[in-house]
């Protein structure tokens, strides 16, 4: 009859050597998640961007209309005053 450290042993090494790979897979999976988080983040963060820039051309536009109905109102007021 065998030993059970004949046994075991070689069986011991067949389970470390499939977790090894195993483990191999899993970091690569990582590595591929980690590239497309990163990917989305410069999508996302491209997008935060350009939404920025036209919510500033945005109150630029509105500071432009602005001035000009203060000075329509300013018209307003001395055409009020003179009637």
């Amino acid at each position: 009859m065998a030993e059970p450290q004949d046994m075991i042993l070689p069986l011991l090494r067949e389970m470390r050597t499939e977790l090894q790979t195993g483990f191999s897979d899993v970091c690569r999976q990582f590595v591929a998640v980690d590239a497309r988080f990163d990917r989305l983040e410069r999508q996302c963060d491209d997008f935060r961007e350009a939404m920025t820039g036209e919510s500033m051309l945005g109150r630029c536009a509105a500071a432009g209309v602005g001035k000009r109905l203060d000075a329509i109102e300013r018209r307003l007021v001395i055409l009020e005053k003179t009637d």
